[in-house]
């Protein structure tokens, strides 16, 4: 099954919100250090990740062309838009932050290496240990979220299960006319933006930025582009 993978990972998100819900009363000093902790691995792995490019030049163009992209697109204000078009649906009581919980949560779950090469993973190789993985930390990561920014993390599943489930299904075919040494490159590349991003969400989780990294996102598109383009021209910087 394709979509397994998929899945269990939006079934640990839920889960985990759900439980984090039942845990809220968790002391607020003991909920900042631990955001803070989880932000502080977040940052870390970012940077890990970043580190994998053999080009670099493609990681920091397809950063600046995305941002101008994604500030023109507005991309951070329609994210929280969207949370808020889904607190009031829920008729949320003061107090509650859903909107801030699915923009975090979702930019949390979404970006990155994981996401990506285990949707690829399940498409291609029909394999869903990556995934499971993720969804073993994403599970985790939501019963903190949840007890911190409210029930608003629960809706990062279906972002989730939809990005996640439209790579795998193309998987099933990528193989058949991507050339393998450029899937290789799109993945180091990807991986070394998506670990950028990633890095900047964890700044922010820790207080110390205010970066909009929901407008960073078109650099994902970005990056395939100019992997492309480097690949076919032969260049290397």
């Amino acid at each position: 099954m394709i979509l397994l993978g998929t899945i269990v990972n939006a079934i640990c998100i839920i889960a985990g919100t759900l439980l984090g819900r039942v845990l809220q009363n968790i002391p607020e000093k003991m909920k900042e250090t631990v955001m803070s902790g989880i932000g502080l691995a977040v940052t870390v792995l970012g940077l890990q990740m970043g580190f994998k490019s053999q080009q670099y030049l493609i990681v920091i163009l397809s950063l600046v062309i995305g941002a101008v992209l994604g500030e023109w697109a507005d991309l951070d204000a329609r994210l929280n838009t969207l949370g808020r078009f889904i607190e009031r649906k829920m008729k949320a009581k003061e107090g509650d932050t859903i909107s801030q919980g699915f923009v975090t949560a979702t930019l949390i779950f979404l970006i990155g290496a994981m996401a990506i090469l285990g949707a690829l993973d399940s498409g291609i190789r029909h394999d869903h240990k990556v995934l499971y993985t993720k969804g073993v930390i994403d599970g985790f990561t939501s019963i903190i979220l949840a007890s911190t920014l409210g029930i608003g993390v629960i809706f990062s599943a279906i972002p989730v299960f939809l990005y996640q489930g439209a790579i795998a299904l193309f998987a099933t075919q990528i193989d058949k006319w991507v050339p393998h040494e450029l899937m290789h490159s799109f993945t180091l590349e990807m991986t070394a933006t998506g670990g950028l991003m990633i890095a900047a969400i964890g700044l922010n989780l820790m207080g110390l930025t205010k970066i909009r990294a929901a407008n960073l996102l078109p650099g994902v598109l970005v990056t395939a582009v100019l992997v492309t383009i480097f690949y076919y021209f032969d260049i290397k910087l």
